[in-house]
C-alpha cells in the first residue's frame, strides 16, 4: 500500500500570501482589511509554483513573466446536423508551434538589473542547452524545485 503525503503550505509560501495581502492593503487602503480576499498560493504544482516565483518577484520590485511556448490553436472543427436531428461535430483542432526560442525557461525575469531566467521543476534537454545559452551570454538562470529553496536562492544572491 503505497502512503501518500499530504501537502502542507511551506512557511514561505505563507509568508507570501502575507506580502501579497500586505501590498493589495495598501492599493485599497480605504478599504477595511477585514473585507479584503486573502491571496492564495501553493507551489505543490509546476503552475503554482510558477505564480508563487512571478508574484515574489514582483512584490520585491522585480519584473516577472512566463513564457508560454504552446503555440496557438487552430480550429477547424464544423458542427452539422444529420438527416435524423443530431447534431454533430467533425474535423479536429491543430496546433501551431509557437516562435519562442526552444528550450525557454518558464519565468524570465529582471532582477535589480540583471536578465534572470527561472525553470519550473525539471529541464528537458532543450532547456539544458537554453540554460548553457543564457548563462554564456551573462545572465542567470536557475532551476527552482519548490518556493522555499527558490526565496532561499533568492535572499543569497539578491539579499532579503
Amino acid at each position: 500500500m503505497e502512503i501518500v503525503k499530504r501537502y502542507s503550505k511551506p512557511v514561505a509560501v505563507k509568508q507570501l500570501e502575507t506580502m501579497a495581502l500586505t501590498e493589495k492593503a495598501k492599493k485599497f487602503r480605504h478599504t477595511p482589511p477585514e473585507m479584503l480576499v486573502k491571496p492564495k498560493f501553493t507551489d505543490k504544482t509546476a503552475n503554482g509554483l510558477t505564480k508563487c516565483i512571478i508574484k515574489f518577484i514582483q512584490l520585491k520590485n522585480g519584473q516577472a513573466e512566463r513564457i508560454s511556448s504552446t503555440g496557438r490553436p487552430i480550429d477547424n472543427r464544423t458542427t452539422y446536423t444529420d438527416a435524423v436531428g443530431i447534431v454533430r461535430m467533425m474535423g479536429s483542432i491543430e496546433w501551431i508551434p509557437g516562435t519562442s526560442t526552444n528550450g525557454s525557461a518558464d519565468i524570465s525575469a529582471t532582477i535589480r538589473g540583471r536578465s534572470v531566467k527561472i525553470e519550473a521543476d525539471r529541464q528537458s534537454q532543450a532547456q539544458k542547452d537554453y540554460q548553457k545559452s543564457i548563462e554564456s551570454a551573462g545572465g542567470i538562470y536557475v532551476i527552482a524545485k519548490d518556493f522555499t529553496s527558490f526565496v532561499e536562492w533568492y535572499n543569497k544572491t539578491f539579499g532579503p
